[in-house]
């Protein structure tokens, strides 16, 4: 096989990957779409997000798939525009975070530190925006105070469910990195 045959399957590979991990990711949290949006949702696809550790193409697969998850979101296009930019932000946190370490395991948990800390703060955020503002679809905190009661009300609401996800996603993706090269 030549060097321009190889480079194209590469290409194709990496294209094929990217779109299957977003059509999987967006499929999961519509199968379980009544509790996948709001404060206290189990989104169970959020799991996918360790894949960022092994390789930067899951970055660009997991926002997508967010996007597409996120246009049935009651919070429309709050959700689009400040969901999505948290993928961004919180996967790619992770790769670069992770980008030197070996062990599976280290990956993982450097992962659910990335998602539970960054992209839980930047979703209480947006939350408590949506709110501030009245959006429609936005979801009251769980006590009237100030914007930073409210966005720590919202903070404490989304990460045990946040945390059950990972946890069950880590358990899948360990265990698939035991027989397949995710960095590929």
């Amino acid at each position: 096989m030549n060097q321009l045959d190889k480079r194209s399957l590469s290409r194709t590979q990496n294209l094929t990957l990217t779109a299957v991990v977003a059509a999987l990711y967006a499929a999961v949290t519509m199968m379980v779409a009544p509790i996948g949006f709001g404060p206290v949702q189990l989104r169970l696809s959020e799991g996918l997000n360790h894949l960022a550790a092994w390789n930067k193409r899951y970055i660009v697969a997991l926002s997508l798939g967010v996007l597409i998850a996120n246009l049935v979101s009651p919070m429309g296009w709050i959700d689009w525009v400040f969901g999505t930019l948290d993928t961004v932000i919180m996967t790619a946190l992770t790769y670069y975070l992770t980008r030197k370490v070996g062990s599976a395991l280290m990956k993982i948990i450097i992962s659910t530190i990335s998602v539970l800390t960054v992209g839980m703060a930047i979703l209480a955020a947006e939350f408590t925006f949506a709110f501030a503002i009245n959006a429609a679809g936005s979801f009251p905190p769980d006590h009237a105070g100030s914007i930073w009661a409210n966005w720590l009300s919202f903070y404490l609401m989304l990460v045990p469910g946040e945390f059950a996800s990972l946890a069950v996603g880590g358990i899948v993706i360990y265990a698939l990195s035991k027989f397949v090269d995710l960095a590929k």
